[in-house]
């Protein structure tokens, strides 16, 4: 089961991209953005399912260089 997050700038608050990992990322996990940017997650947030639902919204937080 993939994991769909949203990749937020931790330096902004705003949102970069969406991104589907195949699993739970880890906080220390690195990956590159669709700019080609290697980042690492400073953290990982799950929040709360919207009443009805089972799925999480997750984000990644990272700092990106540029």
């Amino acid at each position: 089961m993939s994991v769909t997050t949203t990749i937020m700038n931790s330096s902004t608050g705003q949102p970069i991209q969406q991104m589907t990992f195949g699993r739970m990322p880890k906080p220390w996990a690195t990956f590159n953005l669709a700019t080609g940017e290697l980042v690492t997650a400073d953290r990982v947030h799950v929040g709360k399912p919207a009443p009805g639902k089972f799925v999480a919204p997750v984000e990644v937080w990272v700092t990106p260089k540029g």
